[in-house]
């Protein structure tokens, strides 16, 4: 895919020698939008969590390093993606060059605040046992890193904890969490930054859990999810927007007074994935009801997600995964998607009641439990323990890594570009080209397995010449001689 000289003019054009921020992104209605232009803001993106739940640790995180990000944030501005969810932080890391990197190509972050080393997770066994103090020291201590951010674009404030067996009294506690995450951001935050809730797909309770978790309660004004996002595997191979049941989550979304987009999907029962999906999500029948979504996931993992994998040797390879995922992007409408759209904007909240809930073993309790013991202090006075993240200087610049597609092919001209300031990426970016020779490998496993809070891959690269690019950067550097 070669892009338009236009856009690649300006992106050259916008290269500089530090980081430019992104426009911040806010709810409106049904819909998220860009603060300063008003136009809809789809969420075209990938889940983020190189080594899974077992490499996070108290030493390092996915935005603690900053070689690693340079690179995939190179590689991401390329594959066309403009936000990515990170599912494990620690608190108490520098993100200032990793979040800088990713600010300057363009690219929003969509943030879980929980861990999976205690305390920082609500347990849906028992979930008034975490509920405590001690568990407050990730969440906040999440929302004070990354509050100064221009694109941190919101807050998970739980991700699949909600299941058959926990319908009872985990949605209070879920819903508790996010009225004290909403009530830190409003005292401390120069901004409001969204916070929700992110489902699993199952469709006995889905329903009742949007609406849970949509209404607005007189008593407890903040506890509402701002955004709602849906884990769904659904579509599989050559599937159809009816045969995968896509048509029903659209007719089930399509009344949302909320944004609703996918935190998860991509499902790999069969490979290569062509993510035919992509089409009918961005497509004109899904956009009236969702904002877009993330594709499950960046790297390669043990379930056999990814869309490149991190060689042993240092060098990166894009699956095939990857080749077709940047296909399906090349075909969006980009103008047609982000258009605004006033009766997305101008709608009436929901107003919770037990009518909402159809499945009865479903909770339709919407008292909410007490704040726990020296919370309302943390609130009031802010959480002292984790210093607040500022953007530093990030250069335009080539990545070192040597990259090659599923073919074994190296393919170049990686290189991470800093963007106009307000401007996020987009598909359509990519201006590469590829090398004969073998390179370090693929490798494309087999096999499925359940979302999580962990990452996969499986993925491979188009073949472009350099083109209009590297003319343009030629040009550039003769004007500023």
């Amino acid at each position: 895919m070669i892009p338009s000289y236009g856009r690649v003019l300006a992106a050259v054009c916008a290269l500089a020698t530090t980081a430019a921020a992104v426009t911040p992104v806010e709810v409106r209605g049904k819909d998220f939008v860009n603060s300063e232009t008003g136009d809809r803001f789809q969420i075209i993106g990938i889940d983020y969590q190189p080594g899974g739940t077992s490499a996070v640790n108290k030493k390092t995180d996915p935005l603690s390093e900053r070689d690693e990000c340079l690179r995939d944030a190179a590689i991401m501005q390329q594959l066309g993606v403009n936000t990515i969810r990170i599912y494990n932080l620690s608190p108490d890391l520098n993100h200032d060059e990793c979040v800088s990197i990713f600010n300057a190509a363009g690219i929003y972050m969509i943030l879980d605040v929980n861990s999976p080393l205690y305390p920082g997770y609500i347990d849906r066994t028992a979930p008034w046992e975490t509920y405590n103090k001690d568990y407050y020291g990730q969440v906040f201590g999440i929302i004070e890193a990354f509050k100064d951010y221009p694109n941190t674009l919101a807050f998970f404030a739980g991700n699949e904890v909600i299941n058959e067996d926990s319908v009872e009294e985990v949605p209070q506690y879920i819903r508790a969490v996010q009225r004290d995450m909403k009530e830190y951001i409003a005292n401390h935050l120069d901004r409001s930054i969204p916070v929700g809730y992110s489902a699993a797909d199952i469709r006995p309770i889905l329903e009742d859990t949007l609406n849970y978790f949509m209404c607005e309660d007189e008593d407890y004004e903040t506890s509402h999810s701002d955004f709602f996002g849906l884990n769904s595997y659904s579509w599989c191979g050559d599937a159809s927007y009816k045969s995968s049941g896509f048509d029903v989550l659209t007719e089930m979304m399509s009344d949302t007074t909320i944004p609703v987009f996918f935190s998860e999907y991509g499902c790999n029962e069969v490979q290569p994935r062509e993510f035919t999906e992509v089409q009918a999500i961005y497509g004109e029948q899904m956009t009236q009801a969702f904002s877009g979504g993330l594709v499950y996931e960046y790297t390669q993992e043990d379930n056999d997600y990814g869309l490149v994998k991190l060689n042993d040797n240092g060098t990166i390879t894009l699956l095939v995964d990857f080749e077709n995922l940047q296909d399906q992007y090349a075909q969006l409408d980009l103008d047609r998607i982000t258009a605004s759209n006033a009766s997305h904007t101008n709608i009436e909240s929901v107003k919770c009641s037990a009518d909402l809930i159809q499945n009865g073993t479903f909770s339709s309790n919407f008292t909410l439990p007490a704040k726990p013991p020296g919370v309302q202090k943390l609130i009031d006075d802010g959480y002292d323990g984790v210093d607040a993240g500022k953007l530093v200087d990030v250069e335009s610049e080539d990545i070192p890594q040597t990259v090659y597609n599923h073919q074994g092919q190296e393919v170049t001209g990686f290189r991470l570009n800093v963007l106009a300031d307000g401007a996020s990426n987009l598909p359509g970016n990519s201006s590469t080209t590829t090398t004969s020779g073998s390179g370090s490998g693929s490798g494309s496993g087999s096999g499925s397995g359940d979302s999580g809070d962990d990452g996969d891959n499986a993925a491979g690269m188009v073949a472009v010449p350099v083109g209009l690019a590297t003319v343009a950067a030629s040009l550039f550097a003769l004007v500023m001689l």
